[in-house]
């Protein structure tokens, strides 16, 4: 996976763009019949995506990634077909189409209404960020997502929704802080390394590891675990096989 500061790639790094072959429509068009009267600015914010890109959504100028689709997609409770080409699958079929909008009844295990623009759906990853030796395999795609509160995301985190991942901690040299088998929620976007557990890539493989910054411009790295020998990272001078992957900013167990 490569995590950029610009739009969602795909898990090579490279944008993943669509064919816009409408039945008499464009993207934009398609867009702005499903959003109805909500506005781009506002709808750009429960996608998560930057006003900027949106626009461009709109205005034709350029077309999503497959990420971008997705949560689009996502968002508007349409199909992803129908979305970047105009077509649904059934209509090979001569079955007509109908547009799901955002009101389909969503309901929790008693039945109570869910309101899906409240919420942030994030890839789990079938990766180990290793809390020992590192295991890493980078042709991973998403297995599923994971839903988070979009409140929380946006108010509290005060993260990019687009650059959350969720992966798993192989290992026992966090112990205590995080377990084997715990899953954790990775910001992306904090890759400015400061006090705080974040993800590692060594030497292509995954750890996570509790991250102090020294002066002199070098990294403490440590684990709770007496067992693992700490290590520093000199920034002025870094490995050509190390890099930061992002924060550690929330983690989730089995008890």
């Amino acid at each position: 996976m490569t995590y950029t500061g610009k739009e969602p790639t795909d898990i090579k790094g490279t944008n993943v763009p669509f064919v816009d072959n409408a039945k008499g429509t464009t993207f934009g068009e398609r867009l702005r019949k499903v959003i109805g009267d909500k506005s781009m600015r506002s709808f750009a914010a429960e996608c998560g995506i930057s006003y900027g890109a949106m626009h461009k959504y709109f205005s034709g100028t350029t077309q999503p990634n497959l990420d971008n689709l997705v949560i689009i997609s996502r968002v508007l409770g349409v199909s992803i077909e129908w979305l970047a080409t105009g077509v649904e699958e059934k209509e090979v079929k001569s079955k007509p189409y109908s547009v799901v909008t955002g009101s389909t009844e969503v309901t929790d295990v008693l039945g109570n209404e869910v309101d899906l623009e409240d919420f942030i759906f994030v890839p789990r990853y079938n990766v180990a960020a290793s809390a020992g030796y590192g295991s890493w395999n980078e042709l991973e795609s998403p297995m599923f997502t994971v839903s988070f509160r979009k409140y929380w995301i946006v108010n509290h985190l005060k993260a990019d929704p687009t650059k959350l991942s969720v992966i798993s901690v192989s290992g026992d040299s966090m112990e205590g802080v995080l377990n084997d088998k715990d899953i954790i929620l990775v910001n992306h976007g904090d890759r400015e390394p400061r006090e705080g557990i974040y993800v590692l890539r060594i030497d292509g493989q995954l750890i996570v590891k509790r991250v102090q910054r020294l002066p002199g411009s070098e990294l403490h790295i440590s684990s709770t675990n007496p067992a693992y020998l700490p290590f520093t990272i000199n920034l002025n001078n870094v490995p050509s096989d190390f890099d930061i992957v992002g924060k550690v900013v929330w983690y989730g167990r089995v008890i």
